[in-house]
């Protein structure tokens, strides 16, 4: 688990923990926020607990808590770290992010990722960014481009247990 803690205008970014899972059951086992996500719904706290304790042992990848600044709520959580599927041999890093549903719409979504973009540019250096989103999730898109990011073909993913196939849109950058 890292220890990267970053604050913005409205949100609080910090190391997501086993602690948060009651948080974050409440918006990973809602099918309107994992409908386009990698993941599926989550069904139970233990599944929750099960990926956060992996979460705390990951190395690879930077995940946050996304804490709202004005009541101290848990209201999504989101990571960044190089991207090993994107043009492994060069050194890419992706980010993603999900937010609880009554959050959305709030520009908290494009105020997380940016952050965590310019943490890792001016801490570890990172030129290149990628990030993708299923393609019917437009929303996701624009924060994406409003990151600084464009669209540079379409892919292929299914999510982690088989049962849907999506045709995400790839967007990449170098600043």
């Amino acid at each position: 688990m890292h220890n990267i803690k970053i604050k913005t205008e409205r949100l609080f970014l910090r190391p997501l923990v086993v602690a948060d899972a009651d948080e974050v059951f409440g918006w990973v086992s809602d099918e309107r926020v994992s409908r386009y996500m990698v993941y599926t719904t989550y069904t139970n706290i233990e599944e929750v607990k099960e990926w956060l304790t992996f979460v705390e042992k990951d190395k690879s990848t930077y995940n946050f808590g996304f804490e709202r600044l004005l009541d101290g709520k848990l209201i999504g959580s989101g990571d960044i770290g190089l991207d090993r599927g994107f043009k492994s041999k060069e050194k890419y890093w992706g980010f993603g992010y999900n937010f609880r549903y009554d959050c959305w719409e709030n520009g908290y979504a494009t105020e997380a990722a940016i952050a965590m973009i310019e943490y890792a540019r001016k801490n570890f250096v990172v030129t290149h960014f990628v990030a993708s989103h299923a393609e019917p999730n437009l929303a996701f898109g624009k924060v994406i481009e409003k990151c600084g990011l464009k669209f540079v073909k379409y892919g292929e993913w299914k999510k982690l247990d088989g049962s849907c196939k999506m045709k995400p849109m790839i967007y990449e950058t170098e600043f």
